[in-house]
């Protein structure tokens, strides 16, 4: 069995990059998807009738944090 307490493995597969070139490229598909969650979000409202799900802001933050690392990626 490994003894993993006192040497831990490294987490170097999935950091996030935080670069001012990252902060700068979440920063503006955050700000460009605020709109468009926010008709989402008016929409499911309507359709589902109900207000327990999340916000337009989360919504847009969630899809930043899917995009950006794919700008990244390639």
């Amino acid at each position: 069995m490994t003894d993993l307490t006192s040497n831990p493995p490294t987490r170097t597969a999935h950091e996030r990059k935080c670069t001012a070139e990252y902060r700068v490229y979440f920063t503006l598909i955050f700000l460009l998807a605020i709109p468009f969650e926010m008709v989402r979000c008016v929409r499911d409202i309507i359709r589902y009738r109900t207000l327990k799900m999340r916000g337009p802001m989360a919504r847009a933050w969630a899809e930043a944090e899917r995009t950006t690392p794919l700008i990244f990626s390639v």
